[in-house]
């Protein structure tokens, strides 16, 4: 295949963002892999009483030890225009999905706007609404409309509609293959033409413990919460929480656009086992052999030349030796002693993503390509005696790899879907020195809290990893690459330790030209060049969560403050603060819970202003029981 053919083929991962236990991004996940750090905790009572379901018995947990990431209530609700009503109802699956496709297209140097009315796919693997589940569980009386909005095929369709993308916009769910599977079908669509770009995204918050129950009676729960890949005495899993977003589009364009390519996409497969193995919950090894197979025929890579593969790597004393096998035949064939396959798997230090899990594999294996180092994979001991090892070795220290790599990532998924996606690194990306030409760093935020925010974490990045990166590529980058919001800053300077200087002393008024949105040439002013990392924008959040939400007060106040989207004023209209007709359905049963009598739907369909609903909900409350 000629270089062309392959740079037509091939598809570059221009954008990542996630949230995991213990990162809250790629760097910082990068930052934990490194150290060998293992993020799983201990379940927080918020979830559920891990400790009393502990048991081996019947309706028991064989573990409470988990992956969790903080503060998945957390929200910046007014970024998004919703209210805390809106919010505190929504799925937190969809609210940090938000953020973080937010992140990934920051990440890619897309911005958002320019992706209105194209047919930019969105892609998400995902299996549990354990949210929805939780509330329905509650009463009949909790299918409220409100929860229409937190139904799985919701969780890509809010992205479509944030962000107004017009191509597909779809869940994947073949359980723990399903974000792997989402990449693959990502990148067929790409190929083809059919979209520009393409958003996807895994996403796995276990809120409830039903599914760790019938793990834990089918013997595939770790007792301590430690994957142990490869090991002897693997026992089984843990579960974990994630939301990982990548931002993919053809590379030919990516080069063409100027984006930074974190990674390339050569080829990738998914396959079903069919009746390859006894049962439909069995996996095959015939049916992993295959996808490999394919997968690679795909890419048009000699599965010896492949540097490392991060495998599905549950701690599966049934799943590990297959794969294990698998990929020994595949890739591990004719390699000197001196050159094994390295082995790995994510899952040994975050628990396992579920449906998330390949996609969360993906972006590690990226970042592996991006260092040219594999981490250590964690609790592996002493090797499992029923793997023949010739050929593979799972790394027990940070290992180099070369700097231009292949790698594979793995996924299997109990629906007997197994997935495998071939990256390569990226070419790398020559820079120009700075010369001494003074620039601006232009920065802009929704609100001044986030701005000033901004402009903190712009004096650490600088002073950090961007003391590496080109001031004129910084400068560059922000003004062309980042959303313009309302609120901004300017500082100039021809060094880095200028530009924090500036920074820390406020805009310069000589640049207050740069403020106008429009009237300036920012392609003409900073010329050709690639996006460069940036640090991503600063949520100002709060928490929403059901049950929170304080119940005193005017009871006119209390339903503006849940419901109402903006500012307001006693003549803005509902309609125009957020409060339509589907608001105003779960006023009716709020109002009702909260005074205990009947409301005419009629009367407060009819109200048109915040004066008329203050009226009316004092008369309401007024009037004797």
């Amino acid at each position: 295949m000629t270089t062309s053919g392959v740079h037509q083929r091939s598809v570059a991962v221009v954008g990542m963002s996630c949230r995991l236990p213990g990162a809250t991004d790629p760097g910082r996940l990068w930052e934990l892999l490194r150290a060998g750090v293992d993020a799983t905790a201990d379940t927080p009572a918020e979830r559920y009483d891990a400790a009393a379901l502990r048991t081996s018995g019947p309706g028991g947990l064989a573990g409470s030890r988990a992956g969790y990431v903080d503060g998945i209530a957390d929200f910046d609700a007014g970024f998004f225009g919703m209210s805390a009503a809106e919010a505190t109802a929504l799925d937190p699956q969809q609210r940090l999905l938000l953020m973080c496709a937010w992140e990934g297209l920051e990440d890619a140097g897309i911005v958002p706007e320019r992706l209105r009315g194209t047919r930019t796919g969105v892609f998400v693997g995902n299996s549990r609404a354990d949210f929805l589940e939780t509330a329905l569980q509650r009463g009949l009386s909790s299918a409220t409309a409100a929860q229409l909005g937190n139904v799985r095929s919701l969780l890509p369709a809010r992205l479509s509609h944030f962000f107004d993308l017009r191509g597909p916009s779809l869940v994947v769910d073949t359980a723990c293959s399903s974000a792997l599977t989402a990449v693959h079908q990502a990148v067929r669509c790409l190929r083809s033409g059919e979209i520009p770009v393409a958003l996807v995204a895994g996403v796995n918050l276990p809120l409830r413990p039903d599914e760790g129950v019938m793990m834990s009676q089918a013997g595939a729960m770790s007792a301590d919460g430690r994957s142990r890949f490869g090991g002897a005495d693997a026992d089984g899993h843990a579960p974990s929480d994630a939301v990982a977003v990548v931002v993919l589009k053809p590379l030919e364009a990516a080069l063409a656009d100027g984006d930074r390519v974190r990674a390339v996409i050569a080829g990738s497969a998914v396959g079903n086992d069919g009746r390859s193995s006894g049962a439909v919950l069995n996996p095959s090894l015939e049916g992993q052999v295959d996808v490999l197979r394919w997968a690679y025929q795909d890419a048009g890579v000699d599965p010896s030349a492949v540097d490392f593969v991060e495998a599905h790597g549950a701690g599966s004393p049934l799943l590990d030796p297959l794969e294990l096998t698998a990929l020994g035949r595949v890739l591990g064939a004719s390699r000197p002693p001196q050159r094994p396959l390295l082995v790995g798997s994510v899952k040994s230090n975050l628990g396992h993503a579920e449906a998330a899990g390949g996609l969360v594999g993906l972006i590690k294996a990226a970042l592996c390509l991006e260092h040219s180092q594999v981490p250590a994979s964690l609790h592996a001991g002493v090797p499992r005696s029923d793997v023949d090892w010739a050929g593979l070795s799972i790394p027990q220290e940070l290992t180099d790899i070369p700097d231009r790599a292949i790698a594979g990532v793995s996924a299997q998924g109990s629906s007997a879907l197994n997935a495998h996606v071939v990256l390569r690194s990226a070419d790398p990306e020559p820079r120009v020195p700075d010369d001494g030409t003074r620039w601006p760093l232009v920065l802009s935020a929704r609100t001044p809290e986030a701005l000033a925010e901004l402009s903190r974490t712009y004096v650490d990045h600088l002073a950090g990893p961007g003391a590496a990166v080109p001031v004129r590529d910084i400068c560059r980058s922000a003004a062309l690459r980042r959303t313009r919001f309302e609120h901004r800053a300017v500082a100039i300077g021809a060094t880095h330790q200028e530009l924090i200087e500036a920074l820390s002393t406020g805009s310069t008024p000589e640049l207050d030209r740069f403020l106008g949105s429009e009237s300036v040439d920012r392609d003409g002013l900073f010329g050709r060049g690639r996006h460069v990392p940036l640090p991503t924008y600063p949520w100002q959040t709060r928490r929403y969560w059901p049950g929170d939400e304080p119940d005193g007060g005017d009871t006119a106040e209390w339903l503006l403050g849940k419901h109402a989207r903006t500012g307001f004023d006693q003549d803005s209209t509902l309609s125009d603060i957020g409060i339509d007709s589907l608001a105003k359905l779960q006023l009716l049963v709020e109002l009702q819970q909260r005074t205990g009598r009947e409301v005419d739907p009629e009367e407060l369909a009819s109200l048109r202003t915040v004066r008329d609903l203050c009226r009316w909900a004092r008369d309401l409350t007024e009037v004797p029981r």
